[in-house]
């Protein structure tokens, strides 16, 4: 009872939990619920115990194996005036007596949001760590609804040390579709969808999952299985890239689908149960969210994918099934959603080209494979369109990239062509060559500091150099433009995923993971961490998290694992 109260008294309903001073270990091991007092589920918990006396250490590891729950709890020895965590790593800190540790040792190891419930005078007092306001979320694929794939987040840096590492090791496979699927993160917490299949063999069957773990410590919070996804025996760097757009967090709920063909369904983020699940939204290909409104793409006559391999040899596969399956120009529903009451705000039928759904707090923007559309937020109103050009095949992987920055739309549509429009009228602004970014993959668009950055990775013949450049976003005249300060020596392609960035770091995928500094031009590559095909790396929290890869490439260095 005392641990239900505990746990109701802080609100935390998941994760790693220290209890200082465990003497016998009943109340550490009833810190390990598995239902609040109101019958609740709640995500899973690991509880560690710290003691001074060796006495009690030894009384609570006999009480908690007894319980068989040695591992998820577990019991170790204090010293001193120190806690034996990294920063930010803790959900929350039970202490009746802290002796030696000061209140400032337990703010260090708590993660943003987690809670010190300590008790002081006989009373229990609760203390909430504030996320700082430096570091941001990492809501949609491409950062937000907007398509800019920058965060705001002014700690995420070059990499110095670990802050956890999870599982599994290795994806199932380079020649095959890439096993991470999406990959996003709010309010502290971090959800992806992934093929956790077995790794003897590709041909063995799937095993897709919708995963929630602790951004700060990695512990797997909940997993749900996805009966029915895509086709995992997808030939490689062959996508399908709008799989990344099935999932998105805001707040404390989860948007996705729970089968390739099935409703969005909304998913609490503390515990993975069901919400509430959207009428007449069979099947949702794409979502963006803004402002408590959902804006999907819909298509209920979708028919999956019977993939079946025709030439073992993988390149020729990977053409012949991009190609095979890329947009088929179908006509899908363009709906606005009142997420929290599920209510149809206003739908629109159109033909909507893969991965160039955009949105704003006003507009709400796409191609319909001959124009660039614009869209009023609140009332579904077409407000403008504008013929661009795009290619003439988009096949799975290769998709177009679009971009909203305050008053220009930016889009690509053709390989290394980008074109700027203005945000309140569609008036053609400028156009210009993007160099070379995306290796089977959609190509880089930022706006960083106030400019649209392109970067030359992606050449085979001659090798890219690595200049970056960046325009006006209102004139394209060229502001600013550097090249690499430090010896790249890329000696292959382009990793097979888009780039990511922050305010202060862009982020390119040439060999591992390169940080460069756009305000003072300096390079600092680390070809030891890169992320994993078709999703690559996602920088957040005052983080980077890499997700399993399948590759050998740089393999004499390179990390493993999540």
């Amino acid at each position: 009872q005392q641990a239900r109260s505990i746990l109701e008294a802080t609100g935390v309903k998941g994760g790693l939990v220290v209890h200082l001073g465990c003497e016998d270990g009943r109340l550490t091991a009833a810190l390990r619920a598995s239902e609040s007092g109101a019958g609740r589920p709640l995500a899973d918990f690991i509880v560690h115990g710290l003691d001074t006396d060796v006495n009690n250490i030894e009384k609570a590891r006999k009480h908690i194996q007894s319980l068989n729950l040695y591992g998820t709890v577990s019991v170790d020895r204090l010293e001193g005036g120190e806690l034996p965590y990294i920063d930010n790593l803790v959900n929350l800190v039970v202490a009746e007596d802290l002796g030696e540790i000061p209140m400032s040792e337990v703010m260090r190891v708590l993660a943003p949001n987690g809670v010190a419930y300590i008790k002081r005078a006989g009373a229990w007092q609760k203390t909430v760590k504030p996320r700082p306001k430096e570091i941001d979320e990492w809501t949609h694929y491409l950062h937000d609804a907007t398509g800019n794939a920058v965060a705001q987040d002014s700690v995420v840096g070059p990499p110095r040390r670990m802050q956890w590492v999870g599982s599994p090791k290795w994806a199932r496979s380079h020649e095959r579709s890439a096993s991470l699927n999406a990959l996003v993160s709010a309010n502290g917490r971090i959800f992806y969808i992934m093929d956790e299949g077995p790794r003897d063999s590709i041909q063995l069957p799937a095993k897709f999952f919708l995963t929630a773990r602790d951004a700060f410590n990695g512990m797997v919070l909940w997993k749900r299985e996805l009966p029915a996804w895509f086709n995992h025996l997808f030939p490689l760097k062959s996508g399908p890239a709008r799989l990344t757009r099935r999932l998105i967090a805001i707040g404390d709920e989860v948007y996705t689908t729970l089968g390739i063909n099935e409703p969005l369904s909304a998913i609490d983020a503390a515990t993975g149960s069901t919400i509430r699940t959207y009428a007449g939204t069979k099947t949702v290909e794409e979502l963006v969210s803004v402002n408590g409104v959902l804006f999907l793409v819909v298509n209920p006559d979708r028919e999956p994918v019977l993939y079946k391999e025709e030439d073992a040899h993988c390149w020729a596969e990977r053409d012949r099934a991009s190609a095979r399956w890329g947009w088929d120009e179908t006509v899908d529903a363009l709906m606005a959603v009142d997420a929290k009451t599920g209510e149809a705000l206003w739908k629109i039928e159109s033909k909507i080209v893969p991965m160039s759904l955009a949105a704003d707090g006003r507009r709400v923007v796409y191609h319909d494979g001959r124009d660039v559309v614009c869209i009023e937020h609140g009332s579904g109103k077409e407000l403008w369109r504008t013929p661009v050009e795009r290619s003439k095949l988009i096949p799975t992987g290769l998709s177009p990239s679009m971009v909203m920055y305050q008053d220009v739309v930016l889009f690509s549509g053709k390989q290394q062509v980008q074109v700027t429009l203005s945000a309140k009228d569609g008036k053609q602004l400028w156009t210009s060559k993007l160099h070379p970014s995306g290796h089977f993959c959609p190509e880089d668009i930022f706006v960083i500091d106030g400019l649209v950055w392109s970067g030359d990775i992606a050449s085979a013949a001659p090798r890219s150099t690595g200049l970056f450049t960046g325009r006006n976003p209102q004139t394209g005249s060229i502001e600013r433009e550097f090249s690499p300060n430090v010896n790249t020596f890329a000696i292959m392609h382009q990793r097979c995923y888009p780039s990511k960035a922050t305010e202060k770091y862009i982020m390119p995928s040439w060999i591992g993971t390169e940080f460069i500094n756009p305000r003072t031009q300096e390079w600092e590559i680390h070809h030891w961490v890169r992320g994993g095909c078709f999703y690559g790396m996602m920088p957040c929290n005052g983080l980077v998290y890499a997700p399993p890869n399948a590759c050998a490439c740089y393999y004499q260095s390179k990390l493993d694992g999540f």
